[in-house]
C-alpha cells in the first residue's frame, strides 16, 4: 500500500496505518537518506555518520566542548564522545583543555581535519542536490521549514526547552 492509498473515507483507515503514519514516514526517509550518505562517507572517507556531524559542526562553529556539541547536533554524550576519541586518534580533531571551564575540553579541527571537510562537504552538497532535484525551490522551504516545526513540537513534547 503506497502512503497516500488511505485517503478514500473506509471505515478501516479509521485505525494505525504504519505507511500513513507520519513518525514512521519520517524514521524510514531518515534511515534511507542516513543509509546511503554513511556508505558513501564510510567508502570513501573511513567517517561514520557521528564523526562527520561532528566535523561539520566543528567547521561551521570553531572549537567546541562535548556539551555544546551534543546540544547542536542532538546526538547523545557518548556517540559524540566515541566520534570525538576515533577523530583525535586519525588526526583530525584536536583536544585541548577548557580554559573557562577545568572540567571539560575544546574539540577543534586540525589542520587535516580542515582539508577533510574541504573534500567531502561538496559531495554533502551534491548528495542534498540529487536526492531534491525532484522539488522545486518553494517546495525545499517548505519542506525545511515543517521539518524545523516538527522537531519543535516533539521537543515540546519531550519536555525539551525551545531552541532560540
Amino acid at each position: 500500500m503506497s502512503p497516500d492509498s488511505g485517503d478514500r473515507g473506509d471505515p478501516a483507515d479509521s485505525g494505525l496505518q504504519l505507511d500513513r503514519y507520519l513518525p514512521y514516514r519520517l524514521s524510514v526517509a531518515s534511515n534511507a537518506v542516513s543509509g546511503l550518505i554513511a556508505r558513501a562517507y564510510e567508502d570513501r572517507f573511513g567517517l561514520s555518520i557521528p564523526q562527520w556531524r561532528l566535523i561539520c559542526v566543528l567547521a561551521e562553529d570553531g572549537g567546541l566542548t562535548q556539551v555544546q556539541i551534543v546540544a547542536r547536533t542532538v546526538m547523545d554524550k557518548v556517540t559524540v564522545s566515541r566520534a570525538a576519541q576515533v577523530l583525535v586518534k586519525r588526526r583530525l580533531v584536536d583536544r585541548a583543555q577548557n580554559t573557562a571551564d577545568g572540567r571539560s575540553h575544546v574539540l577543534a579541527l586540525t589542520p587535516e581535519g580542515r582539508g577533510l571537510h574541504a573534500e567531502i562537504a561538496p559531495l554533502a552538497l551534491a548528495y542534498e542536490a540529487a536526492l531534491i532535484a525532484g522539488l522545486a525551490p518553494d517546495e525545499v522551504k517548505l519542506l525545511k521549514r515543517l521539518l524545523a516545526r516538527l522537531q519543535s513540537a516533539a521537543g515540546q513534547l519531550a519536555g525539551d526547552a525551545p531552541d532560540g
